[in-house]
C-alpha cells in the first residue's frame, strides 16, 4: 500500500503498525527460548576443569553453602573452592545477557584460575575472535582479591591483562564479576577479613575524591613559601652584622609551593594518577614499598638539575623521627599531569617510590623538608631547611575508627560514604567507576547536545538565515563524525535495542545501560527527542555513520559527481526493506542473541566507526560498497538498508510537536521542496513522511527563502511591483 492510500486510510495521516504480526512473531519466538542451566547444589567439578581452574589441586567436592562453592583438596588439605560467578553474583555482560566463569580461589585470598564457561557479549561475537576473550579470561590467575589491581609473581606483583581492545566495557564487566565473586566467597568462607586487630594501611579500597576534598581532609599536605619568608627564615638563622642575600625581589613574590602526601592508598593515589598509571606503578613496587607525590610551583625548583648527573635529589628529604631518608633517581617516577578533577596547574609533578628497606612507616608522622642553599656577600654559604608536616588522616588505617577523626574534620558525610565503602569492599559499581573515569567525555557530550537543543528549538531563526544554516550544520556533522564517532566511540546501534528488549523479557536493571555513559546519555536525549521532534533529530544529527554518508556526498556534488534521483514509485517500495530487516533481527533475537548480532552486521557501524575500518576486507568491502552508493544516492544506507532508523521510526510516530511548516500551494501549485529534498522524505502531494525525514531543516530553509520558494517569489514580484507603481505614480504626481 502506498504511503498516500495509507493515510488516506487513517484520516490522520498516520499508520498503524502492524501489532498483531509483531505479537505473533513474539509469541513464536518466545517459546523457542530455553533457559540456560547453571551449577546446581550438589553437583561436582569434573577433573578437566579442576586441572584448568585449580591445577594444584587433587579433587573437588559437591557445591554447597551460600553462595556455592566446591572445597578442593589436595590429600586431605582443603586448598581452596571454586564457584561460578552466575551462581555468586549473577553476572551478566553488557549485553544484558548472563556470563558465566568458573573460578578458583586459594586459602590465601589468590585467584588459582578462571575459566570462561558461556557469554552472550554482542561486541565479541563479530570482528573479535572469541579466543581472545577466553585469553583474557585466563589472566586472572595469580590475582590478589586483597591488593585489586595487583597479580601475584612470587613475592612481587603484576599487572592486570590488558583489556581487549575494541571491547574494553565487556573487558571491564568480566573482570568486575570476577573480582566480585571471589570476594563474595572468601568473606562467606572466612577469608576475608574486613577488620583486623593490627593496625595496617589501607591498601585496597577506592572512593573517588576530587583534590578539594583530597586536600580538605589531609590527604594532600600544602605549604607555600613567598620571597619574604624566605628573606625572615634566612635572617633568623644567619647572626652576621650585615648578611643579606643575594638579588633583589618583592617580598609577595611566590618562591615556592609544594604539595605531598601518600599515594598508596588507592583513594588518593588513583585519584591522582588515573586508574592505569596507578596500577602500573603499583606493579613496579614491591609489596611493602609506600609512594608518595611532591609536586609544586614557584620560582625554586625543588628536584632542581644536579640529580641528573649526581643520581641524588639534594633539594628535597623525608624525614621520620630520627630517620632521614634522601630521594636518589631509582626513586624517582615522572608524572606529566594529574587525572584528579580541579587539580591545580602544577609546573613539577613527581612520584617517589620509597623502598621498604629504609624503614618509613606509612602509618607515622613524616615531614617533607625543602632544602635551600643560600650565598651570602661574603661569600659563605647557609643551607635553610623548610618543613611540610604529613599526618595520615585515619581513615587510611585498617584496624580504627575512622568516625572521630572525620567528625573533627567537619566531614560527616564522608563517614557514611565510607561506611558503605567498606560494606562493599571498597569497590564502587562498575559503571560508577566509568562515568567517573569519563567525566571529560561526558562534558562535551553534554555540551553537544546542549547545542544542538538550541539549533531545534530555534530552528526558524537559523533557517531564515541560509549563509549561517548551511555552515552549522555541516560543522556539526563534521563533529558527529570525528569527535562522536571515532574518538569517543559513541555510535548507536540496532544491538542496543535488541538489548534493551531482551532485558525486558529476562530482567530489567539500569546498571547494564549505565556502563557506556556515552551511549546512555546519547539514547536518553534521543528518547526525548522522538516524542518531541522524530526520530529525525538522531539519524540527521547524531549518527556518525549518516553524518559521513551526507559529507562524502556533499564533496561529491561540489565535485560535480552526477546524483541520481530514484523514481518516488520505485523509492517508496524500496524504504520498507529496513523495516523488514528490523523484524527480522528482532524476531531471531528472540531465539538467539548470537545469530541476531551476526545478521546486525547488515549495519556497517562496527566497521567503519567504532573499529575505523581495521577488520577483513569482506566487511571493509562492504562499507565501501554502501559509501560510493551514497556519492550518487545521498544517504543509500540510510534511506532503504538501516535497521536501526525503521526501528526508530516506530515509536517516532508519537511525536508531540509539527515543527516543520507546510503550505498549502506545497505539492499542488509548488513541488520545489519535494524535488530538493536529498533522501525523497517528501511526497509529490507535498506531505512529509517522518519515518523517512533526517530533520536536515533544508526545507525549511526553503519555506523562508524569498528567492527560492515559489509562492514567496511571487509575492515578492507583486510587492516590487506595486511599489515600482507607487515610484512612478509619485515621480509623476512630482512633475
Amino acid at each position: 500500500m502506498s504511503g498516500s492510500r495509507c493515510r488516506r486510510q487513517n484520516h490522520g495521516g498516520r499508520c498503524n503498525p502492524p501489532v498483531p504480526l509483531l505479537c505473533v512473531l513474539l509469541v513464536l519466538c518466545l517459546s523457542l527460548i530455553a533457559p540456560p542451566a547453571w551449577t546446581k547444589q550438589g553437583e561436582r567439578i569434573g577433573p578437566e576443569t579442576l586441572a584448568q581452574v585449580f591445577p594444584d589441586a587433587e579433587r573437588a567436592g559437591s557445591l554447597s553453602g551460600n553462595p556455592l562453592a566446591a572445597s578442593v583438596f589436595k590429600g586431605g588439605a582443603r586448598l581452596g573452592y571454586i564457584f561460578s560467578t552466575q551462581d555468586v553474583v549473577a553476572s551478566v555482560g553488557f549485553s544484558g545477557k548472563p556470563i558465566d566463569i568458573l573460578v578458583g580461589l586459594t586459602i590465601e585470598g589468590v585467584i588459582s584460575g578462571a575459566k570462561l564457561r558461556s557469554h552472550n557479549e554482542p561486541i565479541l561475537v563479530i570482528g573479535i575472535p572469541d579466543q581472545a576473550l577466553r585469553q583474557f579470561v585466563d589472566g586472572f590467575a595469580n590475582i590478589d582479591i586483597h591488593h585489586p589491581g595487583r597479580v601475584r609473581e612470587g613475592e612481587t606483583f603484576g599487572a592486570l591483562p590488558d583489556v581487549i581492545s575494541g571491547a574494553t566495557i565487556s573487558s571491564a564487566v568480566i573482570g568486575d564479576s570476577i573480582i566480585r565473586a571471589a570476594r563474595t566467597v572468601a568473606r562467606s568462607r572466612g577469608l576475608l577479613k574486613t577488620a583486623q586487630a593490627k593496625l595496617r594501611l589501607d591498601r585496597e579500597n577506592y572512593q573517588p575524591a576530587d583534590w578539594s576534598e583530597l586536600r580538605a581532609d589531609g590527604s594532600i599536605a600544602y605549604l607555600a613559601l613567598n620571597q619574604g619568608k624566605v628573606e625572615q627564615a634566612y635572617r633568623d638563622r644567619v647572626a652576621i652584622p650585615g648578611a643579606e642575600f643575594l638579588g633583589n625581589r618583592s617580598p609577595e613574590e611566590l618562591y615556592s609551593e609544594l604539595y605531598t602526601g601518600l599515594i598508596t592508598p588507592p583513594r588518593i593515589g588513583q585519584n591522582l594518577l588515573g586508574p592505569q598509571a596507578f596500577n602500573r606503578l603499583l606493579g613496579e613496587m614491591g609489596p611493602d614499598d609506600q609512594a608518595i607525590l611532591i609536586a609544586g610551583n614557584g620560582l625554586y625548583s625543588f628536584k632542581g638539575t644536579r640529580y641528573r648527573r649526581s643520581g641524588l635529589f639534594d633539594r628535597i628529604q623525608i624525614v621520620q623521627g630520627d630517620k632521614i631518608i634522601r630521594l636518589v633517581k631509582r626513586h624517582y617516577h615522572l608524572v606529566s599531569d594529574l587525572k584528579i578533577a580541579a587539580a591545580p596547574q602544577l609546573r613539577e609533578i613527581g612520584v617517589f617510590v620509597i623502598p621498604a628497606d629504609t624503614g618509613f612507616d606509612a602509618l607515622a608522622d613524616w615531614r617533607l623538608e625543602l632544602l635551600v642553599s643560600r650565598e651570602t656577600r661574603q661569600g659563605g654559604r647557609v643551607l635553610l631547611d623548610f618543613p611540610l608536616p604529613y599526618v595520615l588522616p585515619a581513615f587510611y588505617r585498617i584496624g580504627q575508627a575512622p568516625v572521630a577523626s572525620l567528625e573533627q574534620a567537619g566531614q560527616l558525610d564522608r563517614v557514611l560514604a565510607y561506611l558503605q565503602q567498606q560494606l562493599n569492599d571498597g569497590e564502587p559499581a562498575l559503571w560508577l567507576r566509568n562515568w567517573r573515569d569519563r567525566a571529560g567525555r561526558i562534558s562535551i557530550l553534554v555540551g553537544l547536545l546542549l547545542i544542538l537543543s538550541a539549533i531545534l528549538v530555534f530552528q526558524d531563526n537559523l533557517v531564515r538565515h541560509y549563509e549561517l544554516y548551511r555552515p552549522v550544520r555541516l560543522i556539526y556533522l563534521a563533529v558527529t563524525v570525528v569527535w562522536i564517532g571515532w574518538y569517543a566511540g559513541a555510535q548507536l546501534s540496532v544491538i542496543n535495542v535488541l538489548t534493551f528488549a531482551q532485558s525486558l523479557l529476562s530482567g530489567f536493571h539500569w546498571e547494564f545501560f549505565l556502563l557506556d555513559p556515552l551511549i546512555f546519555i546519547l539514547w536518553s536525549y534521543v528518547a526525548v527527542t522522538l516524542l518531541f521532534w522524530g526520530r529525525g533529530v538522531f539519524c540527521g544529527w547524531l549518527c556518525p555513520f549518516g553524518a559521513l554518508q551526507e559529507l562524502l556526498n556533499e564533496a561529491a556534488r561540489l565535485l560535480r559527481i552526477p546524483q541520481i534521483s530514484v523514481p518516488f514509485a520505485l523509492h517508496e517500495r524500496l524504504w520498507p526493506i529496513k523495516h523488514i530487516i528490523f523484524l527480522g533481527l528482532f524476531a531471531v533475537s528472540l531465539h538467539s542473541t548470537l545469530l541476531a548480532i551476526a545478521g546486525s552486521e547488515v549495519e556497517p557501524f562496527k566497521t567503519a566507526i567504532s573499529m575505523h575500518f581495521i577488520r577483513h576486507w569482506p566487511f571493509v568491502a562492504y562499507v565501501g560498497g554502501l559509501l560510493f552508493l551514497g556519492l550518487f544516492i545521498e544517504r543509500f544506507f540510510c534511506r532503504y538498508l538501516c535497521p536501526l532508523g525503521a526501528a526508530l521510526a516506530i515509536p517516532a510516530r508519537l511525536r508531540m510537536f509539527e515543527w516543520l511548516k507546510r503550505r498549502f500551494q506545497c505539492g499542488h501549485e509548488c513541488k520545489l521542496c519535494a524535488v530538493r529534498c536529498t533522501v525523497q522524505a517528501i511526497h509529490p502531494n507535498g506531505s512529509i513522511n517522518p519515518n523517512e525525514c533526517i530533520y536536515c531543516l533544508a526545507c525549511q530553509a526553503n519555506y523562508y527563502d524569498e528567492r527560492v520558494c515559489p509562492p514567496l517569489v511571487a509575492k515578492r514580484k507583486r510587492r516590487d511591483e506595486r511599489a515600482e507603481k507607487q515610484a512612478a505614480y509619485l515621480e509623476k504626481a512630482s512633475r
